[in-house]
């Protein structure tokens, strides 16, 4: 779903910017008064677990492939507008640092995956663990239907921002200018991928992960009305084992490269021209328009198996490592317990 460089046109592009630009500034007024200093290391938390989640490609029958972003488990944890956040922060270094989606579409796929996701996955979730106990399997339910269904949504708007685009720019003879599929193709084949696979595991690793909190510590589903004390005390434990987990997953993340195939809409131009014997004009004039430092989660010359796993590992290290810079910052700007 990270959507390239090329695909979509200034007129779709641009609206997402503005669109985004107060959304993003909403956002940060609402955690500086929500959330405190404490919180900013579950802020890192998540943004981390959605960059690492999403090195995971997925292959599918068909030769395309996918994955899963966390944006609704953020926001069962921290709130919609921290999740918000968390997988904006995500996207954006992805897109800067490693050429994973477009420098013109960042508000797009913020939009898609960083708003869009969190919100309803949010709303899915409290409305069917309405009442619920914190410690009921109940929300494991929930959750895992959320993180279902946010993503399919998530997905939805993705093939809309595609299929618009043959629409709204051609040439006279209506040669589309960047996404070259229409709404009747790009619809269909997103909603069946994301319906039939990649919902399955957005639920899984969303129900898992919440599974795994209410077994553990249930209070941490309830960390915004959490005292200071017990932040540093039995939810620190939980917070240990979670960053533990991101190793764990930072270790594991070569598995990505076992996905030969290319995720549908991200192919490149020699892709297209393989696909559709002409690339359209926009598309050739806007990709590469960003120098990626680390195109593909790897560096230049690492080509090999084995090079290509430890640069996929060294990436997922370097994300990491700036999401963590970026929250210390974030944490300078939010007020310590007891100040408003």
């Amino acid at each position: 779903m990270h959507i390239p460089d090329g695909y979509l046109g200034p007129q779709t592009y641009g609206v997402f910017y503005a669109i985004m630009t107060p959304i993003w500034f909403l956002a940060s007024k609402i955690l500086k008064k929500t959330l405190k200093a404490r919180h900013a290391p579950y802020l890192a938390l998540g943004a981390a677990f959605s960059f690492v989640i999403m090195m995971f490609n997925i292959p599918v029958p068909g030769g395309s492939t996918g994955h899963a972003v966390g944006g609704t488990l953020i926001a069962i944890i921290l709130g919609p507008w921290a999740a918000l956040m968390s997988v904006s922060i995500a996207l954006i270094i992805q897109a800067l640092l490693f050429g994973d989606g477009g420098i013109t579409a960042i508000a797009a796929n913020c939009f898609n995956m960083a708003f869009i996701m969190p919100f309803t996955g949010y709303y899915i979730y409290r409305f069917l663990s309405s009442g619920a106990d914190i410690a009921s399997s109940r929300r494991t339910f929930a959750a895992g239907t959320a993180g279902y269904i946010s993503l399919n949504l998530s997905a939805f708007f993705t093939a809309v921002e595609f299929g618009i685009q043959p629409l709204i720019a051609h040439k006279p003879d209506g040669t589309p200018l960047y996404a070259p599929y229409t709404l009747d193709v790009a619809v269909p084949i997103m909603a069946f991928g994301h319906f039939v696979f990649f919902g399955f595991i957005e639920a899984i690793v969303t129900g898992l992960v919440v599974a795994y909190i209410v077994r553990t510590e249930p209070s941490m589903l309830e960390l915004s009305s959490l005292t200071p004390g017990f932040v540093k005390g039995r939810v620190q434990k939980g917070l240990k084992w979670l960053w533990i987990g991101i190793g764990v997953l930072i270790l594991l993340t070569p598995l990505g490269l076992i996905a030969s195939g290319t995720a549908w809409g991200e192919w490149s131009s020699e892709e297209l021209l393989a696909l559709l014997g002409y690339v359209p004009e926009g598309l050739k004039d806007l990709e590469g328009l960003w120098p990626s430092f680390f195109t593909d989660y790897n560096f230049p010359g690492w080509d090999n198996p084995f090079m290509a796993a430890a640069g996929y590992i060294f990436s997922a290290l370097i994300g990491v490592s700036l999401i963590i810079a970026i929250a210390f910052l974030i944490s300078r700007f939010l007020p310590a317990e007891g100040r408003s």
